[in-house]
């Protein structure tokens, strides 16, 4: 359990901060870079939820829990030094239970013949600006992964949650009805 008594400890004014197995990097390190990013990706899941009610919010509330867990799985690198603890890591069913919500909610909407726009009701538009987020700390979580060992059911979490938002969004919008289509040159003067 997690016991936070003092919240400042000073030990990163010098641009440095702990990983989950007790080594310090640099706070611009790509690690820290990655998981900064599922914590951003998160705190915007924590604005959609503002507007989100019924089961939108009980989803949302999951995979902000499950954000938590992919940056402790972040956070601690994979290391032969004994922790004295087993580090979290995302597991393959919460994957697949991403995959079947996206399924379920998928089924009741009608196929895309055009891009839409992140726009819509307030919680179809902080959506998207979440699986934005989620896009980008998936880009740094791919960057990590070729530099060091990242846990693979992390990236395909990652991958699989921008693909849920954007469901979702869509799914929210009157199940599609209110989705905001690209109008391509839509502007350009004719």
């Amino acid at each position: 359990m997690v016991k936070l008594t003092r919240i400042y400890t000073r030990g990163g004014d010098k641009g440095q901060t702990s990983l989950g197995d007790g080594s310090r990097v640099a706070k611009h390190d790509p690690r820290v870079a990655a998981y900064g990013d599922v914590d951003e990706a998160n705190a915007c899941i924590g604005l959609a939820r503002v507007h989100a009610e019924g089961d939108t919010d009980v989803m949302l509330s999951r995979i902000q829990n499950d954000m938590f867990d992919l940056g402790a799985d972040l956070c601690t690198p994979y290391t032969d030094k004994e922790l004295g603890y087993e580090p979290l890591r995302i597991v393959a069913a919460q994957v697949a239970r991403l995959e079947r919500e996206i399924d379920a909610m998928n089924a009741e909407l009608k196929p895309l013949n055009s891009f839409i726009l992140p726009a819509g009701s307030a919680l179809a538009a902080h959506l998207h600006l979440a699986r934005t987020v989620t896009r980008r700390a998936e880009r740094l979580m791919t960057a990590l992964a070729e530099r060091e060992r990242v846990n693979p059911e992390a990236v395909k979490y990652i991958n699989r949650l921008s693909d849920h938002l954007f469901v979702l969004a869509r799914f929210v919008g009157a199940k599609g009805a209110d989705d905001v289509l690209w109008v391509p040159g839509g502007n350009r003067p004719v």
